[in-house]
């Protein structure tokens, strides 16, 4: 009696499966991010062509606005609007210089000489956030008030004449001047320069520190030879997480600043809401954006940090 064994199937039947798994596992990361583009669609790049075709209308809100490919409202509205263009990159940058020099030290402090309190100084750092950007705003015009404490000090002082002299507040008060809405940005922008910052110190070894000391350096050359080096891409993402908002901002301006500190985002709100002009707003915020953009772009290449580029 002969018994026949059946031959196993080739190779080749198992293929078509493989490369099907294979294929399922390749699409999983994209399916993963799926989700997030989706968002990124429906909530920037939606809107953002909604506004690009905005720009380029005519028209008035009775009759209706047409898209009649009206390119000339860039340049109106840049001639028009050009001293608010300077002077929200001035406050904004201003703002950033000043959070840079005021964040930098208190980042170190948490990041080398607090200790057990570190956790106790970042939440007094990032405790501004739980309060309303808006009531924040507001407690400076009772801080900066005519009769406060504050202004009667910088009386005493003269400090009001020398600011006055250089043009950033006017006789004896602060508010309604750009030195309170400058103040008002650093403020509200500052743990965005001191959480970056405090996040590129804390990863420096110490142990570069020791080093430095048994080559016999002094604290200030290990500081400008070692820490500062190390924590430049803290010091580059906190001016742009700065400056960015800054620039874009119209509360501060709003509520600290006079008609004479009008900020772009001024501009752009009142366009919107009060004058109803939506082609001229939409072309400053497209135009305040590839400002934004050019400059972010020119300040990565010249930092030379390759972190963020």
């Amino acid at each position: 009696m002969t018994t026949t064994t059946e031959a196993p199937p080739p190779a080749s039947e198992g293929v078509p499966e493989v490369r099907a798994r294979a294929t399922r596992k390749r699409l999983v990361p994209y399916w993963l991010l799926l989700p997030g583009i989706l968002w990124l669609v429906v909530f920037f790049a939606a809107p953002l062509v909604y506004q690009a075709s905005t720009s380029v209308q005519t028209g008035s809100l009775e009759e209706g606005f047409k898209v009649t490919w009206h390119f000339a409202a860039y340049w109106d509205a840049l001639g028009a609007y050009w001293p608010q263009f300077l002077r929200s990159v001035g406050y904004a940058a201003t703002a950033t210089v000043l959070c840079l020099v005021l964040g930098y030290p208190l980042a170190y402090l948490i990041a080398f000489k607090a200790g057990r309190w570190r956790n106790v100084v970042m939440i007094l750092v990032i405790a501004p956030f739980f309060t309303s950007f808006l009531i924040r705003t507001l407690a400076w015009k009772t801080i900066l008030a005519d009769g406060g404490p504050v202004v009667g000090v910088l009386n005493s002082l003269h400090v009001l004449d020398v600011t006055g002299w250089l043009g950033l507040t006017e006789g004896q008060r602060v508010l309604a001047t750009p030195l309170a809405v400058v103040c008002g940005l650093t403020y509200n922008f500052l743990p965005f320069m001191v959480l970056p910052l405090y996040t590129s110190l804390e990863r420096i070894d110490p142990r570069l520190h020791e080093a430095a000391g048994d080559l016999y350096a002094r604290p200030v050359t290990t500081f400008r030879r070692v820490t500062f080096p190390l924590s430049m891409p803290g010091v580059v993402a906190g001016t742009l997480l700065t400056f960015i908002p800054a620039a874009g901002d119209y509360i501060n301006a709003e509520l600290l600043g006079s008609t004479d500190q009008k900020m772009i985002g001024n501009v752009i709100q009142s366009q919107f809401l009060r004058v109803l002009d939506y082609p001229t707003a939409a072309a400053l915020s497209f135009i305040l954006m590839a400002a934004i953009l050019a400059m972010v772009a020119f300040y990565i290449r010249k930092s030379g940090t390759e972190d963020l580029v």
